[in-house]
């Protein structure tokens, strides 16, 4: 199983197209917020499942703040993290998702990518496709495989 994960593309949607048909077919796109008014567009371009939450640009939207999916037995706690104090670090998120007994917890808002393994519950930030912060600024998602064994693979990618 093949799955994207975007976050913070502001209305932007140029790099998310190209990554798409960069990419191929893909399983269930995940977009963590910060949409602003594309939501309607995104799916109709993703040809497949998509799953999205609201960030705290999100002003005129009926996406949901917080979400849980489970995907292959994976419980996946999804939102924006701005109400998490994401920017400090992944303490609160990570307690959160040990609260409601989730595997993952995925989160966008600092515009930087993380992929943190360590511990008992796993935090993913695909940082943003659109206006990155980190070093570099170059735009990122993050691609998420679940190999014929259950396990989890996740590949950090830079638009090119």
């Amino acid at each position: 199983m093949k799955i994207l994960i975007v976050s913070d593309s502001h209305g932007r949607t140029t790099h998310l197209e190209g990554v798409l048909e960069k990419i191929g077919p893909i399983d269930l796109l995940i977009h963590l917020g910060d949409i602003e008014g594309s939501e309607d567009y995104i799916e109709a371009i993703a040809n497949c499942d998509v799953a999205m939450v609201s960030g705290n640009n999100d002003y005129f939207t009926s996406l949901e703040r917080d979400k849980i999916i489970v995907v292959n037995g994976y419980k996946i706690f999804l939102t924006h993290g701005h109400r998490y104090q994401v920017n400090y670090g992944t303490e609160t998120i990570k307690e959160k998702g040990r609260q409601i007994g989730a595997d993952i917890v995925m989160f966008g808002h600092t515009h930087r990518p993380l992929i943190d393994t360590s511990g008992d519950i796993m935090a993913i930030n695909p940082g943003s496709i659109s206006q990155p912060r980190q070093e570099g600024h170059i735009p990122t998602y993050i691609i998420m495989e679940i190999d014929r064994h259950g396990e989890l693979h996740f590949t950090l990618n830079y638009v090119k």
